[in-house]
Parts: structure tokens; C-alpha cells; sequence
């Protein structure tokens, strides 16, 4: 397992000192034939980092993993183009890039990240819906780009220390919902880019790929092409992910979207298939029953993990530290364990549901609807769409002025809003040529570019790499989110049936009860966990000296949060939950 480090410097003597800095292999490596430049891999960092390889005069690294090998070479091979027998997925991407330009890269279906030396450029490529993450910054005239961002954290010449902003950003989102990191002067590549980094300091990005509004006018009465359509898709997008000569392991909640995965999965693949759910104990709301009757439908393998609040709150600082960018969401430790439950059962793939709500429309979407229903523009309590979203979340966004320090609030005052990550998407005007026009499209676009990339996939990506496995997202691919954007709305929100699209492409293959049951979600017991077995972790992480001394957090509002008290109580532990995850993650990066 390996990350990869690239440093773009006046010399190649820098270079290398700045990969080696942040922690690529230094005597014995192969010198990269590119003056000024340095191509690395991180060795025990999780990843799957290969290169450098050539093609065409160009050098790259990456982590790359296609799932549409045949229409790349299929593609290489019309433009003439002749491509070696065991071309490994990093440098056929290369060899599309080289050849084929950027409708090589938005041809690719796939989880890639690509860092590419070209003359005196550094070139670095992130998929389309961000299933990989790849960070850069510049120092002491030099760029460097890295999978990793503790890698970036190690480099002497940058000297990182806590981006207050992202502060802000995470308290408000849960998550990371841009190109800011934690690290002051670092930045995240964002999904569908081309970022070209010149020797002279100048920095260009360029969208190869964003999803695209292409509604028919009118809207055709009878929805049957598009769900026949779409079930194809589906059924080409799980299909190209599942493992081969071994069985298919997917993560089954009972909700309709890991569901149909599973029926996908039986339908299609040649060997069996191995399901894994997560129990937080019997006397909880859960969806068992869900998952035990689909496991059973689709005759599966099937695994129940029972997780404990003991086991999370002696795990949560480990998960905390395999992401690059802490997220709010409390199936962190949950997902780590089925991680390794699968990887325990041999399996070098897991499937998942992940990508329904952010492509399709979940109920996350209805607040925002309702709201534009009732809205009054110009009356003394109207807010526009951003802050409106924002609210919806129901994170720590309103709580700042309590929760942050005078020093912290004083810092953030000139700083640009948490806002500007959500206005190009909902706000008339802001969005430029790739703005959806429709309300719920605009929502969904929102998510698939922030959630989706920032939260969902990287969680995925980071826990399942930890345990030498692939979380793989049909839902996520590229194609089946070209076809969404250009199903009408009224399909996907159909009265008040969320995701009514998805549910009938794949109707004929599981009960009824699981197709119409409305998604209620995994009930997790974070107020249980944090006044029972996290109670004494909370109280000695975040009333500490440490914690004191970063001076974020007000200690009066901390303590009153962890009495069950004050603004906590609309969310009950979720707003802590926060904090304490953001306390574990900044300790474990030394900030």
C-alpha cells in the first residue's frame, strides 16, 4: 500500500528533497527523467500509488482504478493508437490523457487520481465524482501535490498550521465541502479537474467533465424509456465493479439504494455474493428486518456486526485519523468495522449504495422545497437559498457565536462565508454555464459536488484502503448521473415519492415492501454513546489543556453541551459529535 508525492522545483536536487520530506522512499529510487521534478510513492500510507510510468514523453504516478478498460482501448485504438498487453490502468489513463486529451478523461469510468510532469508543468487529475482525493500547495517556490495530506502536513517548507476558515466549514457542513483543507496554504483538486501547475507559480484549472442539465422539451409522458434506460445503466454500473474470480461483497442497510446493489450484484455476477449490515443492539430502531429479508431474497451470504459503544469510543480516534479530512458522521467506526469484517472474509471489493439521495433526491432535498413554497422574498425573514441550505443542515452553523471563541470569531470576520460553496449551484446568476435549472436538480447538483465528494466517497475510500479493500459505488458512476440530469425531476420526486426513478428500474427484483418503505435511515445512538462510554473521552479531550490552548472552543459552552444542555438539545449529541471528532482529527495531524 502506497501514496504517491510529486514536487515541482527550481531543481531537481530540491525536488527530490521535497518528496523525501514528505515521505517518499529516498536512496534506491529511479531518478525521474524530468529536470526540477520528483515523482514518489509513500509506502505504508493506505493507498494503491503506482509509477512512475511513462508514455509519449510524459512521466506520472497515480492511483488508478478503471472500470471501462475495454472503451479506453476501444477508444486508443480507433484514434490509432496501439496500446502494450499488460498496460496497467495508471498509464492507460495516461496514454488517454496523451492522446486523447480531456475526452479521454471524461470517457474514463473510474476511481482515479493522476499526477502527470509535462515540460515544465505538473499536471494533476482528479475523477469526476471525486472517489479519489489528491491535495497541492506551493513553498520556497516549489509546488507539491500528494493523495496524502499528512504528507503535506510533514513538509518543513510549508508549515501548516490550523486553517480557521475550514474551522468554520466543518462545524457548519460536518465535512469539507470545497477545495479548503485544515491546513493553512494546502488545497483539495476538485472532482472533474485538470489543475496545471507551471515552474513559474501560475495555477490553471480547467472542468473536464460536471454533470449537465439535458431535460427533452416536453417532458415525454410515458416515463418507460427512461426507466428502461436507466436499468441498464445500473445494471452496466455494478456490473463493471464487481470482482473477478471471487465472491461479491456489498454493505446492505435494507434501504432501497444498497438494496438494489445486492439485487444487482445476485443478478449478475457469477460467484456468490456476501452481505454485511451493522446492529447498535435490539432495543434501537434499526432496519434488520429490511436487510435480513433482502439478504434473503437475493440469497446471500449474510452478516450482522454488532457494534458496541465501548468498541466506538475505543476505536474513534483511530478511525478519526485515517481520514485526510475529519468527518461529522458517526458510522465512521461502523465503517471501519465492516471494512474489516470484509477484508477478514478475503474480498478484495465492497460494493455499496452510496449515491441514491445526492443523484436521485432523498428526503435531505424536502426542507429546501418546502421552503421555496413558502418563501416571501423581501419580507423581514426571508433568506436566500445558500443560507437556507445551510440552516438545513442543522449542524453547528448557528451555534458559532457561542461555540467559537471571541480570538476565533475575530479572525473569521473578514473571511469569505461558508456560503460561497453552495451559492454556484442555487443562487440566479452565480453558477455560470453549468447551473441546473430546475430547483430540485440544482439541489441535487449541490450535493453530488459537496456531500458527494467531500464526505461520502472519500469516507469510503480513506476506511476501506485502511483494510486493503476497494469500496466501489455504482450509484456513483458517471454515466448513471448523465442520465439523472437528463431524466425530468418530476420522475425522480413523483408526488411525494422520493427517488420514484430508481425504485421502478428495479422493481421486478426485490419485494414490495422494500421498493415502497420509506427511508427512515440507520438510527444511531450518538446521545447514548456520548453520555455512557464517551462521556469521559469527550470531558478529557475537549476540556483539556491542549484543547484550551488551541483556543477554538468556548469551555462554557462545552460544558453545558456535554450536561445534555443549551443549544445542544435540537440536535442532542450531533453537534458535540462534531467537536469531538474535529478535537481527535487535529490531534492526530499534531495542530
Amino acid at each position: 500500500m502506497a501514496r504517491l508525492c510529486v514536487s515541482l522545483a527550481p531543481t531537481t536536487g530540491q525536488a527530490r528533497t521535497h518528496t523525501e520530506a514528505m515521505g517518499a522512499a529516498g536512496d534506491g529510487r529511479d531518478p525521474v527523467d524530468v529536470p526540477g521534478a520528483d515523482l514518489g510513492l509513500i509506502s505504508g500510507e493506505p493507498g494503491r500509488a503506482e509509477g512512475p510510468f511513462t508514455a509519449y514523453g510524459l512521466t506520472a504516478a497515480g492511483e488508478v482504478t478503471l472500470h471501462n478498460r475495454p472503451d479506453l482501448l476501444a477508444a486508443l485504438h480507433a484514434e490509432g493508437t496501439p496500446v502494450p498487453a499488460r498496460c496497467s490502468d495508471g498509464e492507460l489513463l495516461l496514454r488517454c490523457w496523451a492522446r486523447l486529451g480531456e475526452a479521454g478523461l471524461a470517457l474514463a469510468e473510474g476511481m482515479f487520481v493522476l499526477a502527470v510532469l509535462d515540460g515544465t508543468d505538473l499536471i494533476v487529475i482528479r475523477d469526476q465524482v471525486g472517489a479519489r482525493t489528491v491535495f497541492y500547495a506551493r513553498a520556497e517556490g516549489a509546488w507539491a501535490a500528494s493523495t496524502s495530506l499528512r504528507a503535506l502536513r510533514r513538509w518543513p517548507a510549508l508549515g501548516t498550521s490550523v486553517n480557521l476558515s475550514a474551522v468554520r466549514s466543518f462545524l457548519t457542513f460536518a465535512y469539507l465541502p470545497g477545495e479548503e483543507t485544515l491546513l493553512t496554504g494546502v488545497r483539495e483538486v476538485l472532482p472533474g479537474r485538470v489543475l496545471r501547475l507551471g515552474r513559474d507559480g501560475t495555477a490553471v484549472e480547467t472542468v473536464y467533465w460536471e454533470p449537465r442539465e439535458e431535460l427533452a422539451e416536453p417532458a415525454p409522458r410515458d416515463p418507460a424509456g427512461h426507466v428502461l434506460a436507466l436499468r441498464s445503466l445500473l445494471e452496466r454500473a455494478t456490473a463493471d465493479r464487481l470482482p473477478r474470480a471471487e465472491p461479491a461483497a456489498v454493505l446492505l442497510s435494507g434501504g432501497i439504494d444498497s438494496s438494489l446493489v445486492t439485487a444487482l450484484a445476485a443478478k449478475l455476477h457469477s460467484h456468490p455474493v456476501h452481505t454485511y449490515s451493522i446492529s447498535f443492539g435490539d432495543e434501537l430502531p434499526n432496519e434488520l428486518g429490511y436487510s435480513g429479508l433482502v439478504a434473503a431474497h437475493c440469497h446471500t451470504r449474510h452478516r450482522v456486526l454488532n457494534v458496541s459503544g465501548d468498541t466506538v469510543a475505543s476505536r474513534l480516534a483511530e478511525a478519526a485519523a485515517l481520514l485526510d479530512s475529519p468527518v461529522g458522521d458517526p458510522l465512521t467506526v461502523p465503517n471501519l468495522l465492516l471494512a474489516e469484517a470484509v477484508a477478514a472474509d478475503g474480498a478484495s471489493v465492497v460494493l455499496n449504495g452510496e449515491g441514491g439521495d445526492p443523484v436521485f433526491g432523498g428526503p435531505k432535498n424536502l426542507p429546501m422545497l418546502v421552503q421555496e413554497m413558502h418563501r416571501e422574498p423581501g419580507a423581514p425573514w426571508d433568506e436566500d437559498r445558500a443560507t437556507a441550505y445551510l440552516r438545513s443542515y442543522r449542524k453547528c452553523w448557528t451555534d458559532l457565536p457561542v461555540l467559537l471563541t471571541a480570538g476565533t470569531l475575530d479572525a473569521l470576520r473578514d473571511a469569505p462565508a461558508p456560503q460561497r460553496f453552495v451559492e454556484p449551484y442555487l443562487t440566479p446568476g452565480a453558477g455560470g454555464p453549468h447551473r441546473m435549472g430546475h430547483l430540485l436538480n440544482q439541489l441535487l447538483h449541490c450535493n453530488l459536488r459537496t456531500k458527494g465528494a467531500h464526505h461520502i466517497l472519500t469516507k469510503v475510500e480513506r476506511l476501506t484502503a485502511s483494510r486493503g479493500i476497494e469500496g466501489r459505488a455504482p450509484l456513483f458512476d458517471r454515466r448513471v448521473i448523465d442520465h439523472a440530469f437528463a431524466t425530468p425531476p418530476a420522475y425522480k420526486l413523483r408526488g411525494s415519492t422520493e427517488k420514484w426513478i430508481l425504485k421502478e428500474a428495479v422493481r421486478d427484483l426485490l419485494p414490495d415492501t422494500v421498493v415502497d418503505r420509506p427511508k427512515s435511515g440507520m438510527r444511531v445512538p450518538v446521545q447514548q454513546w456520548l453520555t455512557g462510554p464517551l462521556r469521559e473521552l469527550g470531558n478529557d479531550l475537549l476540556l483539556s489543556r491542549q484543547s484550551a490552548r488551541r483556543g477554538l472552543f468556548r469551555p462554557d459552552t462545552i460544558r453545558t453541551w456535554m450536561k445534555g444542555e443549551g443549544t445542544l438539545l435540537p440536535r442532542q449529541g450531533g453537534k458535540l459529535w462534531l467537536v469531538l471528532t474535529l478535537e481527535l482529527w487535529l490531534r492526530s495531524y499534531e495542530l
